[in-house]
C-alpha cells in the first residue's frame, strides 16, 4: 500500500477554507488536514459546515485528521468541565467532516505530565462516545510534552488501544527526540505523520514553528526517517505541515506544487 499524501492547511494559512480545499485537490493531494478554527471562521462569516462537507466530496478528498483541541491539559479544576465541552464540540465537528482522528495538543506552558496523561484518557473516553479517535501530539516549541518520548509515555499510560500519537519530523529533530523509539513504538500507535524541514541557519533546539521550511531545503534526514517507518510497516498517511510566513506570501498553487513534488520524491 502506498502512503497517501495530504496537506495540512497551515501550509497556506491565509487562504479561506474552501479555497484551501480546492487548491489541495488541484495540486494532486489525496487528503486535506483541516483546522477546526478555520471551520469556525467560515461559520462566523455566514457559511455552513455543509459547504465544507460538499467541497471535500466534490474534490474527492479525505480528511486524515483535524486540528486541534487545546487548553484541556492545563485547565484549572473549575475550567476543566468547560474545556471538555469544547473538546467534545470539536470532536463532533471533526467526525461530521469524515475525519478518523482529532489531535490533542499539549499545554504551551509547563504542565504536569501525569495530569496530561489522566486527561488524555478522558478525551479518549469522550472520543469513543462521539465516534472519533483522539491522537496525541508533542510540540518541541512548547513547555510540556515536547518530545516523542513524552508523547509515547502518555499513550502508554492511557492503557487504551485507541491511544495514538502524531509523529512530526520537525518536532522530533528540534528537540532531539530519541529516534530509536521509532524502532519500538508499534506502528498502529502512530496515527499520522507530519513531514516538514527545519531552517538550515538556526541551531537545533532554537527554532520556532515559523522557521520550518519546505522539505528538502533543510537539515532533517527525512528519507532515513521515512525509510525506517516504512520498513516497520507504516503505510497510511503523511501531511506536509509548514508555518512559514515567506511561503504564505507566495502563490499557494506553486507552494503546493513544489510540496507534492518533494513528497513524491521522498517516498519514491
Amino acid at each position: 500500500m502506498t502512503i497517501r499524501l495530504c496537506l495540512n492547511t497551515s501550509t497556506i494559512k491565509p487562504q479561506p477554507i474552501l479555497e484551501k480545499i480546492r487548491l489541495t485537490a488541484e495540486a494532486g493531494y489525496d487528503g486535506v488536514e483541516l483546522w477546526i478554527n478555520d471551520v469556525y471562521e467560515h461559520i462566523g462569516r455566514g457559511g455552513e459546515v455543509s459547504d465544507i462537507e460538499k467541497a471535500i466530496a466534490d474534490y474527492d478528498l479525505f480528511v486524515p485528521c483535524c486540528i486541534a483541541m487545546r487548553a484541556w491539559a492545563e485547565a484549572s479544576e473549575v475550567e476543566y468541565p468547560m474545556a471538555l465541552e469544547e473538546c467534545k464540540r470539536r470532536m463532533e465537528l471533526a467526525r461530521r467532516l469524515g475525519s478518523q482522528y482529532i489531535v490533542a495538543t499539549p499545554s504551551r506552558s509547563p504542565c504536569d505530565l501525569a495530569q496530561t496523561s489522566t486527561r488524555y484518557r478522558d478525551l479518549l473516553r469522550i472520543g469513543k462516545e462521539v465516534g472519533i479517535r483522539v491522537t496525541m501530539e508533542y510540540i518541541s516549541v512548547f513547555q510540556s510534552v515536547t518530545t516523542l518520548q513524552e508523547a509515547w509515555q502518555i499513550v502508554q499510560e492511557a492503557e487504551d488501544p485507541d491511544a495514538t500519537l502524531v509523529l512530526d519530523a520537525f518536532h522530533t529533530w528540534n528537540n532531539d527526540s530519541d529516534l530509536g523509539l521509532l524502532e519500538t513504538i508499534p506502528i498502529d500507535r502512530i496515527s499520522h505523520y507530519h513531514v516538514d524541514d527545519a531552517a538550515p541557519d538556526i541551531p537545533q533546539g532554537q527554532q520556532s514553528d515559523a522557521d520550518r521550511v519546505m522539505i528538502g531545503d533543510g537539515p532533517i534526514d527525512l528519507r532515513a526517517e521515512l525509510d525506517l517507518l516504512r520498513r516497520r510497516g507504516y503505510d497510511t498517511t503523511m501531511s506536509l505541515e509548514l508555518f512559514n510566513q515567506e511561503l504564505w506570501k507566495k502563490d499557494p498553487a506553486e507552494v503546493l506544487k513544489t510540496g507534492i513534488e518533494r513528497m513524491r520524491e521522498l517516498i519514491a
